[in-house]
């Protein structure tokens, strides 16, 4: 195999002209090979050694080979590349540096930093990457929504790619970033446990009412002897476990809610009260899961509700 041939196997089959150049692959090869079909000018810098619609790995490699230079893979990609789920984005994010411009390519976006790159950038195989806190940080601090920023720094935690307090490490030392303080009150909830930007939620609920915190992501051994994991419990003044399960959009297909109500059913028993309300449900009606939740006896400390069904 020649080196231009392992170059480009290296990169899910895509080269750049420079690249082809450093190895002595002139520019009439390249043309011949174009002119003979079998190569492909995906820009004016990058080609494909193939000739079908490139796939999302290979596009990633287009963005970071096209713009060359101290430029790295970044944002969800960067992420998605690292092993995140449940948060693709078919459009490929790639760092550049604030003073260079590049060749507009679509689908690709090119996010403008005067941050100096190569402290952002992984020690890791494959196309220039961003590590994995910087890049959740940046797209948390400039995503459109603050709310989805929230979401994908509770999803990377959650999904084990880092650690709430690499990340407020990180955070710390990228000062000043956009939404900066916002991030900090989020990585703290996530510090404390909230497995979801919807159990964040509820926790900023629950002291803006003046009602305890609940514990989060509690350990628990259900009726059948399976290891589960609360998402949300209280321990009323009579005794009593009071949990709420927050569920996702993913939990209303068939297999998760199956799973869900047997979850419910074995965990459900004597001194343990189970509840349910929806992301959505916490998001848009607040109140009403909390006027729920303070029927089945949540109070503020030092005071006791009687609930439903409760004799004395």
């Amino acid at each position: 195999m020649s080196e231009w041939e392992r170059i480009a196997e290296a990169q899910e089959g895509m080269i750049a002209r420079r690249q082809l150049n450093q190895v002595g692959f002139d520019a009439d090869r390249v043309r011949n090979q174009l002119a003979a079909g079998r190569w492909v000018e995906r820009t004016s810098t990058v080609l494909s050694t193939f000739t079908g619609a490139p796939t999302w790995k290979q596009r990633v490699w287009l963005g970071a080979l096209h713009a060359g230079g101290t430029a790295m893979v970044g944002g969800i990609t960067a992420l998605t590349w690292r092993g995140l789920r449940n948060w693709h984005r078919e459009e490929v994010t790639i760092l550049v540096d604030d003073e260079l411009s590049f060749d507009r390519v679509p689908g690709i976006k090119f996010f403008r930093t005067r941050r100096p790159l190569d402290v952002l950038r992984a020690r890791s195989a494959g196309p220039p990457m961003c590590r994995i806190e910087p890049a959740a940080l940046l797209f948390a601090g400039y995503a459109e929504s603050a709310r989805t920023g929230q979401g994908l720094l509770a999803a990377v935690v959650q999904q084990r790619l880092t650690t709430a307090p690499a990340l407020a490490a990180e955070l710390e030392a990228m000062r000043p970033l956009r939404r900066g303080r916002l991030l900090r009150t989020t990585l703290a909830d996530i510090a404390g446990g909230s497995d979801s930007l919807a159990e964040i939620d509820l926790g900023r609920l629950c002291r803006r009412a003046g009602l305890p915190e609940p514990q989060r992501q509690t350990r628990r051994r259900d009726a059948g002897g399976r290891t589960r994991y609360t998402d949300c419990e209280w321990t009323l003044p009579d005794g009593t476990t009071l949990i709420l399960e927050i569920d996702g959009a993913f939990h209303m297909d068939v297999e998760h809610w199956e799973d869900d109500l047997s979850r419910q059913r074995r965990l459900t028993g004597r001194g343990r009260i189970l509840v349910r309300c929806t992301a959505r449900e916490l998001r848009v009606k607040p109140h009403s899961v909390l006027e729920d939740l303070k029927r089945h006896g949540l109070c503020a400390p030092g005071r006791v509700i009687a609930r439903p069904g409760a004799h004395n």
